[in-house]
Order: structure tokens, then C-alpha cells, then sequence
């Protein structure tokens, strides 16, 4: 008889941390002891609190150990599951010794104000065993769907919940299905969009890596709904966690007739395909994306028409991102009305982040749409590290804007991010400190969409290189009058004239600095300073006299001889021979050295 479980985060942050090793290793240590019987070592996807990685829960107890290695394996074998004490020093700090119970994980400051849905089965269930998922209601929303009710419900209950595309463009998910539900054809196709090239993001990959089944149960029921027997899922090949259990799952799914001919007996037949990109970020956009699946180059295409009416091989096809479809089980099974309940007016349900950047908790949350920036990243991401000041949170990744301090009180839903600026996006979340420099954070976002611009239109492929050619001129303190009204100007016309939503997106993060951080580009053009020190040809690094003791060390590790001085009195730096590498910065024992 089993008498505890031990679950070990399998997601791609964990695994890089050698989760699996750990995993292994206590298999073998339980083994040893012959344990094996009595505990059950399972293999989940991600817990979401990827920076105290790897992460281990033992139930029934509840203890949420982090930052395991393997030389602790042995430790909590005979200390915790044979003696009944707990290992202290790995307990995560925000539960507590005296919290160890089973539900202390929803009550810690990570995870008190998420609401979990997209996310419900990542880290509680073995993504390769689909007994698990179904021991989780797993297959029973398709199992209603084709036994109770008809595709024009189906499709009226996405409707009714207010579901909109959880992939950047928010669009009514109900909206598209009953567009293409409405085309007359012999052939129609369900796509899932798991091509996430946003930098930083990982909201998809950890789903697929989490909870496989759920989205191949949303797939079939779009499938029902629209009237397609086939669908894809394009995920790119660098996700291979999610790709093999992506495969595990249709596997096991087919062997267990929920997938195929004739499902449940009632005459629907619906099978999934895997497709593989090659880390194209155009290939997010559905029309490149549907190009890509028929074995051309991932370039979109002019709409209309949309692909609900003329998508892939030319036949009515829905297309929907990894977290849209793992909320449609949930609807189906609790109903329009329980989601509703969640999210703002025009915005139900919950939102998927990436944490990263500035923050001391990066992972991955979900949230009740409406929720404040201020609440991501105080109090569930647990603040900015090392007592800095919070700058920025860039949302919507190159596509996306920068969130200046002043609406931290913003809450996070599609109309109120549009309206400052920003945009939704898929999920990145990327905070900033008083250290980031605005100018160069914008150089960063669109030298990413230069280098990814699939060059089919004029706008995106010149206009986006001339905004940058802009940019290195300023950074590289040659910026010139008039250099901002020209960045507008370029932005603007790219955002009206480019072919897609990628192109027509990409001026965003100069926008958005611009609008809220004007001035520190004035400091680059003007004055030849860049005001967070981060541009190294405006960068000049100093020794404050004050707190310099004359102690030599900053000389004697200048590769250049740029420092010069008397032992026991202040040293000063040649600016004409510094190459501003900041190796004295780092080794200064009195932090007297300085970049400003």
C-alpha cells in the first residue's frame, strides 16, 4: 500500500537544474531501503515557482521542499519518509515548518492570490500517465459534449463565457468557432498554436510539459463544434519535453479510443497531428503559421480571407493557442457562468504569466484578470532583488509595451493594457529596475523583430531597420535632433502599412518608451549620458575621492593602465583611455568606483 507521494517538478527549469537525476536517484535510494512499494515517486510538470528549482512536495504532509540536489536525496529519505522529520533547511521559507499541510502551498505569498484553471494540473499529475488526468475529470467534458450536447451549444457556452484568445489578440474564442461552424465545407481542420517565440516567455511550453491531455480534449471538442475530424499542433522542435509527451499523450489517448474513429461511440471521429517549426517567431502569426503546416516558408498572408473561412489547404480552419484551449474542458464541465465570475467586465477568467527580469520569484502564474500589476510583482513575485527601485514591467514581449511605475495600479486585462500602451500579449511579463535603460531596452525588443522579420512586406523589413539603425546611433552617443520625431514617424507608418499583426506590432516598445520615457532619450541626444548607465559608449566610470582609500587594486587590474594615482590618496581615471570593462567596479573592496 502506498502511504506517500513525492512529486518532483519534470518542466524544462527543473529538469535543466537535474531534477530528473534526483528522481532517479531517490527511485534507487527508496529501492535500497525497499521502500519502493510504499512510496510513489511521480514526475509532474511545472509547480511555477521556477526560481527555487527543483522543487519536491511529499503528501500527504504537504512539505514543499526547494532547491533539492541530490546530495539531500539521501537526507529526506531517512529523515522525513522514515523518521517522520522534516528536513528544515529545505523547506521552502514562505510555508514554514508549522504550515506542512496538505493545502500550505495555496495559502504561501507565490501562490495566495493565483487562481489556477490553464494551470490546474501542472505539478499535481503525472503528464505521461492519462489514468491520472482522467482520475482529474479528465475526457469527461468531451465525453458531455458529444453525449449531451449538440456543436451549436457547444459553441454558445464559449460564447457565454466570455473566452477570448489567450494568445495576443484577444479575440471572442466562441466568435471563431461559430465563423467557421457556419462555412460550408467537406473538410474543415483545428489548429493549436504552440509556437511561442515571445523572449521570455514559457506559458505554453509548461502546459504542454504539465497537462498534454487537456489540450488534446479541448482540440477534439473544437473539432465537435466546427464539424473537423482532423487536427495540428504546431509546437516548435525547441520544446523537446513537451514534444514527447505531446506524443505520450496522443498515443495513450488513441489506445484509448479518445482519439480516432468513432469516440465514445457516437459516430465523431477526430485525430491529431504533431507539426514541427524551426523557431521562426513569424510563425506565430496564424497565416504564416497555417503556411508553415503545408511544408511552404512561414510568411502570412493577406486577410481576409481569415482562415475560419479559407485556412489550411484552403478549408475552414480555427486556430487557438495552447492556454485558450486549456481553459474549454473547465468551461464545459463548470460551466459559462463559473468563468465568468473570474476576470473583469470584458475580460473573464484567468491569465498565464511568465515572471522574469528584475524579480526575486521568476515562474509562472495565473491570475484572475484584473488584477494589479502591483500585486505580480510585490506580492506574488515577491518584489525587485537587492532593494532597487521598480522601473518597468514589459508586457506582450516585441510586440508589447513597457509599464512605467506610475501604473502599477493598473489592472491587468486586455482594453486597460491597450490603453496605456501595452498589449496582452501571450503572456510575458519582464520587470525592470532603476538600473535598465529604456533606450536600450527598446534596441533590445526590436533588434529581435529584425532579425525575425520574414521580409515578405517593405514596411516591416526596411522600416524596422532603419528604427534600429536610429537607435545604435543614440546608444552609441551619435544621436542627432530630430532623431525621435523620425523614430515616430517610421513607427507610425510601419503600424499602418506592414502585412501582419507582428509587423504591424513591432514599433510598440519604442512607442511605449518613448511616450513614458522620453527624457532619458533627450539625455542620449542631448546631452550624450545615458541616465541608468547601461550604454557603455555614453557610460563614464569614476572614482568618488571620498570613498577611495588609496589602496591601488583598481590600477593594478586596469587592462588598459587607464587608472593612475599615490598609494593611501585618491585614484582617478583616464576617461580617454577607459574602456569602461568595469572590472575595477567589481573588484573595488569600498565601492568607491562608480558608472555614471
Amino acid at each position: 500500500m502506498v502511504r506517500a507521494h513525492i512529486l518532483i517538478c519534470g518542466g524544462t527549469g527543473c529538469t535543466s537544474s537535474r531534477s530528473m537525476v534526483i528522481a532517479e536517484k531517490l527511485n534507487e535510494e527508496l529501492k535500497a531501503r525497499e521502500l519502493e512499494n510504499e512510496i510513489k515517486v511521480v514526475t509532474t510538470g511545472c509547480f511555477g515557482l521556477c526560481a527555487l528549482g527543483p522543487i519536491m512536495i511529499v503528501y500527504p504532509d504537504g512539505t514543499f521542499y526547494s532547491r533539492v540536489t541530490e546530495d539531500d536525496v539521501q537526507e529526506i529519505v531517512e529523515e522525513h519518509l522514515i523518521k517522520g522529520r522534516v528536513v528544515q533547511r529545505l523547506v521552502y521559507d514562505d510555508s514554514g515548518i508549522e504550515n506542512v499541510k496538505a493545502n500550505s502551498l495555496a495559502e504561501t505569498g507565490f501562490y495566495r492570490k493565483q487562481k489556477r484553471v490553464a494551470l490546474r494540473n501542472c505539478g499535481v499529475i503525472n503528464p505521461e500517465e492519462i489514468d491520472e488526468y482522467i482520475a482529474m475529470d479528465g475526457y469527461q467534458a468531451l465525453g458531455k459534449v458529444l453525449t449531451e450536447m449538440t456543436p451549436d451549444q457547444v459553441i454558445q457556452e464559449i460564447l457565454d463565457s466570455g473566452l477570448r484568445g489567450r494568445g495576443g489578440g484577444g479575440f471572442p474564442t466562441g466568435r471563431k468557432w461559430d465563423f467557421a461552424a457556419k462555412v460550408q465545407s467537406d473538410k474543415k481542420y483545428v489548429v493549436c498554436n504552440a509556437d511561442e517565440g515571445d523572449p521570455g516567455a514559457f506559458m505554453d511550453r509548461s502546459v504542454l510539459e504539465g497537462d498534454p491531455h487537456a489540450v488534446l480534449e479541448a482540440m477534439a471538442i473544437a473539432g465537435y463544434a466546427i464539424g473537423a475530424d482532423e487536427g495540428y499542433i504546431y509546437v516548435r522542435a525547441e520544446y523537446p519535453i513537451a514534444i514527447k509527451r505531446l506524443q505520450v499523450a496522443i498515443n495513450q489517448a488513441r489506445e484509448y479510443g479518445l482519439l480516432g474513429k468513432n469516440i465514445f461511440d457516437t459516430g465523431f471521429n477526430f485525430d491529431i497531428q504533431l507539426r514541427f517549426g524551426a523557431g521562426a517567431f513569424v510563425c506565430g502569426e496564424e497565416t504564416a503559421l497555417l503556411t508553415s503546416i503545408e511544408g511552404k516558408r512561414g510568411e502570412p498572408r493577406p486577410r481576409p480571407p481569415f482562415p475560419a473561412v479559407k485556412g489550411l489547404f484552403g478549408q475552414p480552419t480555427i486556430i487557438n493557442n495552447v492556454e485558450t484551449l486549456a481553459n474549454i474542458p473547465q468551461i464545459i464541465l463548470k460551466g459559462a457562468s463559473w468563468f465568468t465570475t473570474m476576470g473583469t467586465e470584458k475580460s473573464k477568467g484567468t491569465k498565464v504569466f511568465a515572471l522574469g527580469g528584475k524579480i526575486e520569484h521568476t515562474g509562472l502564474v495565473e491570475i484572475p484578470m484584473g488584477t494589479t500589476l502591483r500585486e505580480i510583482v510585490f506580492e506574488i513575485g515577491g518584489g525587485i532583488p537587492g532593494g532597487k527601485k521598480f522601473k518597468a514591467a514589459q508586457t506582450g514581449g516585441p510586440s508589447g509595451g513597457c509599464i512605467p511605475a506610475q501604473h502599477l495600479d493598473t489592472p491587468i486585462d486586455y482594453d486597460s493594457l491597450i490603453a496605456i500602451g501595452s498589449m496582452m500579449g501571450s503572456g510575458g511579463l519582464i520587470v525592470m529596475d532603476e538600473d535598465n535603460c529604456m533606450v536600450d531596452i527598446a534596441k533590445f525588443f526590436l533588434e529581435f523583430t529584425v532579425d525575425e522579420s520574414c521580409g515578405k512586406c517593405t514596411p516591416c523589413r526596411v522600416g524596422t531597420r532603419r528604427m534600429l539603425e536610429i537607435l545604435n546611433r543614440i546608444t552609441e552617443g551619435k544621436g542627432e535632433d530630430g532623431d525621435i520625431e523620425k523614430l515616430e514617424e517610421l513607427a507610425y507608418n510601419i503600424k499602418s502599412t506592414a502585412l501582419c499583426g507582428l509587423g504591424q506590432t513591432a514599433p510598440n516598445p519604442v512607442l511605449s518608451t518613448l511616450r513614458y520615457f522620453r527624457d532619458e532619450y533627450e539625455a542620449h541626444i542631448y546631452e550624450k549620458r545615458c541616465p541608468a548607465g547601461q550604454c557603455k559608449a555614453l557610460a563614464k566610470i569614476v572614482i568618488e575621492a571620498d570613498k577611495c582609500k588609496g589602496c591601488s587594486l583598481c590600477s593594478r587590474i586596469c587592462p588598459v593602465g587607464a587608472i593612475s594615482g599615490e598609494i593611501k590618496k585618491p585614484f582617478v581615471i583616464d576617461q580617454a583611455k577607459c574602456i569602461k570593462c568595469q572590472a575595477c567596479m567589481e573588484k573595488c573592496k569600498f565601492g568607491a568606483i562608480v558608472k555614471k
